[in-house]
């Protein structure tokens, strides 16, 4: 049986699957849904696997979907982003699977720390540049960058906050992998995986399509952020242990 074909890696394919129809509906999730269960799993494919999803995944957004980009804001969080990666890099290298899974946890947490406190933040220059700077690190060492730039926009109308997030998760996720790819962080065992879960990542976007409109977009958010909660529990439970 060739790699393309492990059981195990397609398993990890319905969590990526998730992920995608979670991202589809609310902007971001890809990721936050899909890295514990990676991590816990086969933690050597992380992060250049999910990151093969999550610059193909807005590439079928914005293919398929409306296309209204806030540019300014979008342009001083990609500058930030370019920055801030080589830093992400140097943890990936200078860091084992079992460190990169203790970074995803944690960062999962935070995520949904932030999520649920009412925090009013605008899509200024500084915040954007912020929300830039801290995806270029945690997006690049964990793939998770997505809820701090859909924080900075969250007064945006939801289809451009999709489309911005969609073309910053093309530019920084790239940017990120080329980073990674220099340092020779970047296998074919993970290239291969994330290959794979291509078809979950377009079967999660198209499951995501007739629902969204009827979606309890609060209902969906406060499910997501719970199983977040738990997934990341494990993960960093089972890391230090």
């Amino acid at each position: 049986m060739t790699a393309w074909l492990d059981p195990t890696i397609l398993a990890l394919g319905l969590a990526v699957g998730l992920g995608a129809f979670v991202q589809s509906s609310i902007g971001f999730g890809i990721a936050v849904v899909s890295a514990p269960v990676i991590v816990v799993v086969e933690p050597q494919l992380m992060p250049v696997s999910l990151m093969v999803c999550a610059i193909f995944l807005p590439c079928v957004q914005l293919a398929s979907g409306p296309r209204e980009v806030s540019w300014r804001p979008l342009g001083w969080s990609l500058v930030a982003r370019l920055l801030a990666t080589p830093f992400g890099v140097l943890i990936v290298a200078a860091t084992s699977a079992d460190a990169i899974a203790l970074i995803v946890g944690v960062l999962i947490l935070i995520t949904v720390a932030v999520s649920v406190r009412a925090v009013d933040v605008r899509p200024t220059r500084g915040s954007m540049l912020a929300a830039g700077a801290i995806s270029g690190v945690s997006g690049t060492a964990a793939s998770i960058g997505g809820p701090f730039m859909a924080l900075a926009m969250q007064h945006e109308p939801p289809h451009r906050l999709r489309s911005t997030l969609a073309v910053f998760f093309i530019g920084g996720t790239g940017v990120s992998l080329v980073g990674l790819a220099l340092a020779g962080q970047v296998s074919t065992e993970q290239l291969q995986a994330g290959l794979t879960w291509w078809p979950f990542v377009v079967a999660g976007h198209l499951a995501a399509g007739p629902v969204r409109s009827r979606l309890d977009a609060r209902v969906l958010r406060r499910v997501v952020l719970t199983f977040c909660v738990v997934a990341s529990l494990g993960v960093i439970t089972r890391t230090l242990l």
